[in-house]
């Protein structure tokens, strides 16, 4: 069947997640879940949705939870698009903006999938990369720049339809300082979607930033901070006359009717979610400030994760995971080709905040490795 699938999808390696053990083979600290069980209420709102019956479609743009966000975050309920998990929504972003041949722009090293979306479209990626301290360089808010290419093949012509920012970045846990991203918005020749997916875990978020241009979009997504990874619910907040033309390019019932109740009931707790940040806060600070003990470079973060990249070369931080792979602990092992000539190595090792006992064996495991 082979000849009939479109060049380019045969052309794309596609997207690898991290590893997803059996439930009890291993510790995961690999995929920045939350390590603590969701609300009550979200299990209530299953079981309740549940019993009333599921031989309805949904309402198609989930819009309980649109009313519900809408009071949390302060913004107009018409705001809010809802996905099936925050992928979704970038799926139906590149779908909308970007044209097959046009190119997509994201910064490097980040978020993989962006250049998997991009592929699927038909589309090329410019990834520029990173400084050093994790800024990004005045050229990032320009017109498409070949010689800025980290690699994959560029299309100097191509239009540059939308650009991809993590805020916080994964696999850094850095922030790009508010200014800075009306900036870049203000001089790109397209829309830019500042990707939240941890901003709970971070010091501020970019919502005002919606308001003041219509220029920027902002996904979220509720399988960190809500500890929902498992139920794929996510949402996009633009402006209104934006999301009404999305609307047309989602599917038709892209949210299940489980996950919309979840979803609502979820978002309405906020004093779960506040008491479930300061415990995530609390482990990330004692999990950054051991692994600098321990030798390791670990940026300032402010996600659920930390990154760590040790700077002596021949400690491998393969051999660091796979020996806790081996000790019954997964974290996640990333290389970013071209990067080590910013950092000195294309390499390093996310860790995924756990509980305090899980975050303690894990890392007690490095010290005896390092030893």
């Amino acid at each position: 069947m082979s000849e009939y699938i479109r060049q380019n999808i045969l052309d794309m390696p596609g997207y690898i997640p991290g590893e997803q053990p059996k439930k009890g083979e291993a510790v995961k600290m690999n995929t920045n879940e939350n390590p603590y069980r969701a609300s009550e209420s979200v299990y209530e709102a299953i079981r309740r949705t549940a019993d009333e019956g599921l031989s309805r479609y949904p309402n198609s743009t989930g819009e309980s939870f649109r009313l519900a966000a809408s009071d949390v975050l302060g913004i107009p309920a018409d705001w809010i698009l809802c996905g099936n998990g925050s992928d979704d929504i970038l799926t139906i972003l590149t779908r909308a903006f970007v044209p097959e041949n046009g190119l997509l722009r994201l910064a490097y090293p980040s978020y993989i999938l962006y250049r998997s979306l991009a592929q699927i479209q038909g589309a090329a990626s410019e990834e520029v990369l990173f400084n050093i301290d994790w800024t990004l360089p005045d050229y990032f808010g320009k017109a498409p720049q070949t010689e800025t290419l980290c690699h994959l093949r560029p299309i100097p012509e191509a239009p540059l339809g939308l650009v991809y920012l993590p805020v916080p970045n994964s696999p850094s846990g850095t922030v790009i300082p508010k200014e800075r991203l009306l900036e870049f918005a203000e001089s790109l020749p397209c829309p830019l979607l500042i990707d939240e997916a941890y901003a709970d875990f971070a010091k501020e978020n970019c919502i005002d930033l919606v308001r003041q241009t219509p220029k920027i979009m902002i996904s979220r997504t509720l399988s960190k901070s809500y500890s929902l990874a498992g139920l794929r619910f996510g949402f996009l907040i633009a402006r209104p006359e934006t999301i009404s033309e999305l609307i047309k390019v989602k599917d038709s019932y892209n949210c299940d009717s489980l996950s919309i109740a979840a979803a609502t009931a979820a978002i309405t707790d906020q004093k779960w979610r506040l008491e479930n940040r300061e415990k995530i806060l609390a482990t990330r600070r004692y999990l950054t400030d051991r692994m600098r003990r321990l030798g390791f470079t670990v940026p300032d973060s402010q996600a659920n994760f930390t990154w760590n990249v040790h700077p002596d070369r021949t400690v491998s931080h393969k051999a660091v995971y796979e020996y806790l792979k081996d000790h019954g602990y997964l974290v996640r092992y990333m290389v970013y080709p071209g990067w080590e000539k910013i950092a000195g190595r294309d390499d390093g090792l996310r860790i995924t905040v756990g509980t305090p006992e899980q975050t303690e064996e894990c890392l007690d495991l490095i010290e005896k490795f390092l030893s």
